[in-house]
């Protein structure tokens, strides 16, 4: 009879052990838990691929405000990326001093500008390829380049989709 409340106070230990780790466990956890990027958005209303765009960004875990304008070249222009580079829309992923994206950019290469660091305005995806986030037509893949914007305006491959 003297091993059963000796087992129940062993269990009890146990699982109060058990209770006390994983409460100390928690904030290593949370620390571990990367806080979600916020990335800003100005894009036409009326354009659909843009809203597929922020969507593939939300689901990669990015946090996105959209603003819906009438001429994001103008904000293209404001924010200083080149028009050469230009595609639908404009974003700016870190806030104000963070990064431009300009156009289709894959969510793979935002997190690697991010992780990098490279001295940049940002990434552009010139025109509107098909196959980019936002511009999936069926299984159909063209190929394009995602461009390294410096800020005297040249750009290099940052990474080819073929």
């Amino acid at each position: 009879m003297m091993n059963k409340p000796r087992s129940a106070a062993l269990r009890r230990r146990q699982a109060l052990a058990w209770l006390a780790a994983a409460i100390g466990a928690m904030p290593l956890a949370r620390a571990a838990t990367p806080e979600r990027v916020k990335v800003e958005v100005w894009k036409d209303p009326g354009c659909g691929c843009c809203k597929e765009w922020v969507k593939h960004l939300q689901v990669n875990g990015f946090e996105v405000l959209a603003h819906d304008v009438d001429g994001p070249a103008d904000i293209r222009a404001r924010l200083g990326m080149p028009d050469a580079y230009g595609s639908c829309h404009t974003a700016r992923v870190g806030g104000p001093g963070g990064y431009l994206l300009e156009g289709h950019v894959p969510a793979r290469e935002v997190r690697r500008l991010l992780a990098e660091r490279p001295k940049a305005i940002g990434l552009a995806v010139p025109a509107m390829p098909v196959g980019s986030p936002g511009m999936e037509v069926g299984n159909r893949r063209d190929p394009y380049d995602v461009l390294l914007v410096t800020a005297d305006g040249r750009a290099s491959v940052f990474q080819s989709y073929r």
